[in-house]
Formats: C-alpha cells, sequence, structure tokens
C-alpha cells in the first residue's frame, strides 16, 4: 500500500471527479481524507495500486500527485493514548510526521520525512506493545 498526495482545487466537485475517476477504473481507495486550505485542497489516500492511480489521475487532468511510502502501524483501541505515544517515539528517533490518517481496519497510516527510521521505530514499538 502506498499513499496518494493530491493537490486539488477547493471548489464543488472536485473531489467527487477525483472519486469518480478512480472507481470507475477499479482503484479503491482504503483510507485517507482532504483537507482544504484556501483555493486548495490536500488530499491522502492509501491505494494498492499508486502508479496506476497516478496515471489514471494525469490522463484526467489532475496532475498534482506524489506517491508516498507509508507505514501502517496498529495500534490498540483500548488503550488511550497510544497516538500520542507513537508519534512521541517518531519525534525522539528525530522522524518528521508529514501526513496521519487511518485505514478502513483501523490501523495509522503515517508519511514520514525518514521511512528507514521509522520503519525501526514501528518494529519496536509491535514488540513492545503487542
Amino acid at each position: 500500500m502506498r499513499d496518494l498526495e493530491i493537490i486539488l482545487e477547493n471548489k464543488p466537485g472536485t473531489l467527487a471527479f477525483l472519486g469518480e475517476t478512480l472507481g470507475l477504473n477499479n482503484i479503491s481507495l482504503e483510507g485517507g481524507g482532504v483537507f482544504t486550505n484556501g483555493e486548495q485542497a490536500i488530499a491522502h489516500f492509501l491505494v494498492e495500486e499508486a502508479n496506476k492511480a497516478k496515471n489514471i489521475l494525469a490522463a484526467a487532468g489532475i496532475t498534482r500527485v506524489k506517491i508516498n511510502e507509508v507505514i501502517i502501524q496498529k495500534l490498540r483501541q483500548d488503550v488511550p493514548g497510544q497516538l500520542g505515544q507513537f508519534c512521541r517515539q517518531l519525534a525522539t528517533a528525530g522522524i518528521n510526521i508529514l501526513a496521519q490518517y487511518s485505514d478502513h481496519a483501523n490501523q495509522l497510516i503515517v508519511v514520514t520525512d525518514d521511512l528507514e527510521k521509522a520503519k525501526v521505530v514501528s518494529a519496536a514499538w509491535m514488540k513492545e506493545y503487542w
């Protein structure tokens, strides 16, 4: 799975067009969200076929798409504070979080500025908390 980071115009129908375009091409969105900032919006969506999705969007005129590797982290839903604890461990390791959201399986999806270091933190987290 990979993250699609997409810059969109902040106007009615833009997200509908993106979703319809991907759906018509059998690309499933497994998690994500969209946030507006002035006249633009930034979307992050978790997809299985990121390169295919990027090409489909480009053909439809959505060209500001970046593919990011992700950490898919399971947190214990019955333990309050896990998001803060996991993010603190990333911060302590000097890792910056660029995007964070959840997938449809309630797993934490994290895009960082240092994937390899984040993988080490994630593996240590799993040993300690699972």
